[in-house]
């Protein structure tokens, strides 16, 4: 067995007793026993069993994700944006050990692999709102927004919450950074600059060549001040 393949066995086997069994689950005699290798393996590839579990959880939701991938994008980035919160949630909700190790046990400064390519999937999908002049706030904050109330929203719900909880706080996480599109066909709404200068800094990277090195500096910093005036709507 190569090192590759071992790697590979030992995170499917793990991922699995995760699943089945939660995080007690996954010991190193039971991993050492399903998967067939030495436990002197495991921490030789993993460094110790958090690096293991960390693994697991990230085999566990690129697996969910590679489940979704088959959906066409929707025509509308917003509607695009709901449907990654309403994945992310789900996600977590049905595999709640999973969920709970991506998120449950924040260190200061560290983040989980899985958890990296979450917030990641949700910038991609803030960025496709920004292109379309449909975002009020800046791509960072909205993207942390977005990520943040969702990590919460889906650990409340592992507890017991209310399922209404999900659908309700994504909506108002929706009017609070995107523009809807009667707003957007607007001639002048009151943070039509805003939602232009997002738009612009969001492409900034596909016209890049067009400015000198200083030259881009400059306009990204001055877009980036404009959206960063912006606030969410508050009620």
């Amino acid at each position: 067995m190569t090192e590759t393949s071992a790697r590979d066995r030992i995170v499917r086997v793990a991922a699995a007793l995760l699943a089945e069994g939660g995080r007690d689950a996954v010991t190193t005699r039971a991993v050492s026993r399903a998967a067939g290798v030495q436990a002197p393996t495991i921490y030789r590839q993993f460094g110790d069993m958090r690096g293991l579990l960390d693994a697991a959880a990230s085999y566990g939701f690129a697996a969910y994700l590679h489940a979704q991938a088959a959906q066409e994008p929707a025509e509308d980035p917003v509607d695009d944006l709901r449907r990654g919160w309403d994945m992310h949630v789900g996600f977590g909700v049905a595999n709640p050990a999973f969920h709970t190790l991506m998120y449950g046990d924040p260190r200061p400064g560290v983040r989980s692999t899985a958890a990296r390519v979450a917030a990641d999937i949700f910038r991609q999908l803030v960025v496709r709102v920004a292109e379309a002049g449909r975002l009020r706030v800046g791509v960072d904050r909205a993207a942390e927004m977005v990520h943040a109330a969702s990590c919460g929203v889906t650990l409340t719900l592992i507890q017991g919450g209310d399922p209404d909880l999900s659908p309700a706080t994504r909506e108002a996480l929706v009017a609070a950074v995107c523009a809807d599109s009667a707003a957007a066909r607007a001639i002048r709404p009151p943070d039509r600059p805003v939602r232009h200068a997002v738009a612009l800094r969001a492409a900034l990277p596909e016209v890049a060549a067009a400015f000198s090195a200083a030259e881009r500096t400059l306009l990204a910093e001055w877009l980036d001040r404009l959206a960063g005036a912006a606030r969410p709507p508050t009620a």
